[in-house]
Parts: structure tokens; sequence; C-alpha cells
């Protein structure tokens, strides 16, 4: 019999209400986003119901505006890091090679290349041998067979540099690498659609939707937080104090006018931190407590072994924000960083160190920021295009299919709303490809009635019965629909997977447009024809 249970009816509905809540917010843009803009500046809001969701969905950088910067990634950057990080291992190597070798002295030298000078010379071939055990191979299908390290002697100087093979792989590392970094910072609680491409060799394209301007943008990504643990050579000394080879001077961040001479090379760095959170000291201020993984443990226990009683400089961005003295052994790999930070600072501070550090500073070839009016026409023609293609699709049903039809156009209505109910739920955001993923559903949505409907008409000429003819054409229509809907979604999955920005964005809005059109079709077309049939109790259906 052709039958719903009342639980079920009940569901269908609160679900229909719940959709249709979810997207009350978004027919009152400008004042639900005021009333949210009030709530995160921790002012009183007024200006909607409390009781309420708030949730919108966000409109794209093509519909409401943003920011728009290219960025190159100043790749050589990362050589003199690597090579200052380098220098400590061949010290300690070479030390126990002295006898041979004698004493050994850094050099100056350019950023990405190592001059070492050795006291004896007739040891150059042993330093050589030494020095190139410390070179790995190159992990890329183009560097295969190739090492890390060139290492050569010439008189008393020992030159150490980094190979072409292993240049290359070190770019794209560190490109890759500032691209999910700039990612999480930009999109860290992930609620932003930002468009984030790499272009060239170097160069990142970064669209953020809803942000004021570039400069903000920058800020928010400018950051390096590049966080290091260096031993301190002297305290107080003056802000021209002569750093020789492998010694920099910086400032104090609690002290101003206080500068420290420290040791280039770090004994720990930010890119072996595991965990970052905001936390309070012992004395109730705020704090950023930190967690290494087990190298960069290892290595910060053994230093803080051998050197108690000294002080060490906890660096963040070239300047020091503590100096403090070893007292014991500490091991376990954790610490709390305390400064003079407020709640929002140390919390912040978190946020970045959990995102890493950039690898390598960026420059900003261009920068744009596009006003919300641009996309007043195109928020417009995709008003216009989903009202000719709803109307079009309204007046086809109920041309087509009489009274079934409008039980159709009300279950395509309710469609729509339920699609901006779940946007606003997720807190996606909306493009123009989303807009044409929009119109694309509304034209898609009646597809699986028509097919039920027909259906229906079929089994009307050799059922018993018009009920019967009702619960077979939905039966025995649900495997086409399934079928067809399962190969779209997928297809729309893909999409996600593997697109970016406003793909990504016509992708989503057709992915929850396929789940709420069947619900719709089968479910709530369904409610309708069955409470229309037990009321009307027809002998005979005109589909």
């Amino acid at each position: 019999m052709l039958q719903i249970s009342t639980w079920k009816r009940v569901l269908i509905w609160g679900l229909v209400a719940l959709g249709l809540l979810l997207a009350l917010p978004n027919a009152f843009y400008p004042r639900v986003e005021a009333y949210n803009d009030e709530l995160a500046a921790g002012e009183e809001a007024t200006g909607w119901p409390s009781f309420l969701p708030s949730g919108l969905v966000n409109l794209g950088l093509d519909l409401r505006g943003g920011a728009h910067l290219l960025a190159e990634v100043r790749v050589a950057d990362v050589y003199e890091t690597r090579m200052q990080g380098l220098w400590p291992e061949i010290r300690n190597l070479l030390r126990d090679q002295r006898d041979t070798v004698g004493p050994i002295r850094l050099q100056p030298s350019a950023g990405s290349v190592l001059k070492i000078r050795i006291g004896n010379e007739e040891g150059m071939e042993t330093a050589i041998r030494s020095v190139r055990s410390l070179a790995q191979p190159v992990v890329t299908l183009s560097g295969a067979g190739a090492t890390d390290l060139e290492v050569s002697g010439q008189g008393d100087i020992l030159t150490v540099g980094l190979s072409e093979a292993e240049r290359v792989a070190m770019d794209d590392r560190t490109v890759r690498q500032s691209l999910e970094i700039i990612r999480r910072r930009i999109d860290e609680v992930g609620t932003r659609e930002p468009t984030i491409q790499r272009q060239g060799q170097d160069r990142i394209l970064i669209e953020v939707p809803g942000v004021g301007s570039a400069e903000e943008l920058k800020a928010i990504i400018g950051t390096t937080a590049q966080l290091s643990f260096q031993p301190v050579i002297r305290r107080g000394v003056s802000e021209n104090a002569a750093a020789t080879a492998g010694e920099e001077v910086l400032p104090s961040l609690d002290e101003p006018g206080t500068f420290y001479l420290l040791e280039t090379a770090p004994v720990v760095s930010g890119e072996q931190l595991t965990d970052a959170q905001p936390t309070f000291d012992q004395n109730g201020r705020p704090a950023v407590s930190f967690r290494f993984n087990p190298s960069g443990a290892r290595k910060f226990g053994d230093y803080t072994a051998q050197n108690i009683g000294n002080p060490f400089a906890i660096v963040l961005d070239d300047e020091v924000i503590s100096a403090p003295v070893i007292q014991a052994h500490i091991a376990g790999g954790s610490g709390i960083i305390t400064g003079n930070f407020s709640v929002e600072e140390s919390t912040n501070l978190a946020v970045l160190l959990r995102a890493g550090a950039l690898p390598a500073g960026l420059d900003f070839l261009e920068e744009r920021t596009i006003g919300p009016e641009l996309g007043a026409d195109s928020i417009q023609a995709g008003k216009i295009a989903c009202i000719v293609a709803g109307v079009a699709v309204l007046v086809f049903m109920f041309a087509s299919y009489g009274l079934f039809g409008l039980f159709a156009n009300i279950a395509l209505i309710l469609n729509v709303g339920l699609i901006f109910g779940i946007l606003s739920m997720i807190g996606a955001t909306l493009t123009l490809p989303g807009i044409a993923g929009i119109v694309l559903t509304i034209g898609m949505a009646v597809d699986a009635n028509v097919l039920v409907f027909e259906r229906i008409r079929e089994e009307s000429k050799t059922a018993k019965g018009p009920a019967r003819a009702i619960e077979l054409g939905y039966d025995r229509a649900l495997s086409a629909i399934v079928d067809a809907n399962i190969t779209t979604f997928i297809v729309a999955a893909i999409l996600f997977i593997l697109g970016s920005g406003p793909v990504r964005g016509f992708s989503v809005t057709l992915a929850i447009g396929i789940l709420t059109s069947v619900f719709t079709a089968i479910w709530i077309t369904r409610l309708l024809i069955v409470t229309w049939f037990e009321r009307a109790r027809p002998k005979k259906i005109e589909v």
C-alpha cells in the first residue's frame, strides 16, 4: 500500500524546516553580517535575534570583492639558512680531525657557500673527505645519483656549497612549503575558500574574498614567525658591535636598547616544533607553550645538559623575546615562551608557530584590492539566470504533468532553500561558478521527478489502481535516479579534489544540489503526493 509512517513524515518536514531556518539569514544579508561583525568585535549585537541562526553563505572574490596578490618566493634565502645550519656539524667533524687539518675558522663568504680556513694545508684532502661524508643523495627524479653538497679546496680554504641538483630540489620544496603555510595562515579553520596557486617556478597567486585590502592580506601572510633557539655569546653589547662570521647582533623585544651577540647557527629551529598553544606562566601572564619533535627534543635536551648555567636566546623574527639561563637539563622536548604578551598576541603567536615559519621571504610583485561593486553585475546576472531557469522549469513541469508537476515545483523551491541552508551551515563560499552550479541544479532537480512521473504513467496503464501505480512508479524509477546522480556526484568529488578556488566552489554547490535534489524528489514530492492521495482518494490519476 501507498503509506509513509508518521515518524518519517515528521523527520522529513523537520529536515525541511531546519534547512529553511538555516537559509533564512541570507534573506537579510547586510543585517546579519553587521550582527556577526559586532559579535566578533565583542560588542553588544542587537541587529538580529540571538535565538535564530546567523550563519551566512560567504560571497567569493568575484561577488563581494577582496584582495589579490602575486608573490615571488626568495628561494635563495633558504640556501643561506641551510648552510648556516650545516656549519655546527662541519665544525664538530673537523675538530675531531684537528691533528690532521689543524685549527679551523669560518671565513666571511656568500650566503649559499661556506668558506673555512684550515691551519694545515696538507690536511686539505682529509678535510674534503670528512665533509663529503655529510653529503646526502638528492631525493628527486631529475637529481637521481647526485648528492646535495659540493666540496672543494684551494690553498688553505675549504669551500662547501650546494649542488645544482639540490638547489633545484630545494627551490621546489620551498615554494611547495610556502604554498601550504600561506594556505594554513589564511584559512586555519577552513571557513574561507582562497585561491592559492603556483605560477611558474617561484611565484604564488593569492586571492582571498572578503579581505578589506591587499595590505590586510599581506599582514596575514607576511609575518614569518621564524622561531629559533640560539646560543648567547654576550648580553648587553652595542647595536653596532662587530660580529665575526657565524655571529649576529639582535635586539631584545622586552628590553628596548638591549642587544645580544648570538651564534647564528641555531640549536633548534621552529621547523622542529610539533605543537604550540596559548597558555599562562606561573605568574598568570599570557605565554605560549611548545613541544618539539623527537629530533628537536633530543638536540634541545643535549644542549641544555651541556650548558647548565649559560643563557640561551629564544629568537622570533630576528628579535630576542627571552634569554633565560639554563638551570637544569631540560628533557622531554617541551617548554614555554614568556614575554610581554597580551592574550590576543599569545594566541596569534601560537597560531603562527603551529602554521609554521615561511621558509623564505616574499616579494609582492602585484597587489590589487577588488571592490565589491565589481561583483554587482555578476550577482545581478546570476539572479536573472536563476529566475529565468527556475520559471522555465516551473512552467514546463506544470504544463507537462499538471497537479503532479505542481508538487514537483514545490519540491524544487524547497530544494533551493535547502541548498542555501547547507551552504550557510558549512560556511561555504559562493562564487560566480557556484551560482552556475545552482542554476545547473535547478535544471537537473526535476530529472528524478520526470523519471518517476513517466514511470507512473506507464504503470497506471497496467497496475490495479492508482495507489499501486504510484508505488510501483517510485520503486522502479529509484535505481535509475540513484545511478544517474551517483555518477554526477563522483564528477563533483573529482572536481573538488583536483580543482581549486572557483572550480571547487562549483563542485561544492553541484554536490550539495545533487543530495538535496534526490532528497526532495524521493521524499518530499512523494510525501506531497501521498498526502494528497489520502485526502482526495481519486479513482484515476492524470499524470
